[in-house]
């Protein structure tokens, strides 16, 4: 999968080891890249799915979250990305086809239940 990142602050963040533990600690340096890694390595969104399957549990986000997804991290932490495409690969009967994700855009490390 194509990975961006939203601004470069936040791609020198999380692609520099020394920044990533500095920013997040050694152990959430290891989940953000194990993270990353699996995304680079999925064809698509689909490889990753369905929705909450297995220790990343990729899943969509609602409410004013909606049309991003995360991944775990260290709990509470979620590694936040958005679909890159334009427009949004659609399933016939609505939402987002993983199958057809194969580009995405980073938003960041968050907690997103605060």
């Amino acid at each position: 999968m194509d990975i961006d990142f939203k601004t470069k602050k936040l791609y020198k963040a999380l692609t520099k080891k020394e920044n990533m533990e500095k920013i997040y600690g050694s152990e959430m340096t290891r989940k953000i890249q194990q993270r990353l890694l699996q995304l680079q390595a999925a064809r698509s969104l689909a490889d990753l799915g369905p929705p909450y399957q297995g220790p990343a549990r990729c899943h969509e986000l609602k409410g004013d979250r909606a049309g991003q997804l995360s991944v775990d991290l260290k709990h509470p932490y979620r590694l936040l990305f958005a679909p890159d495409h334009n427009p949004l690969p659609q399933r016939p009967e609505g939402g987002l086809d993983w199958s057809q994700v194969t580009c995405i855009t980073i938003l960041g490390v968050e907690d997103t239940h605060e």
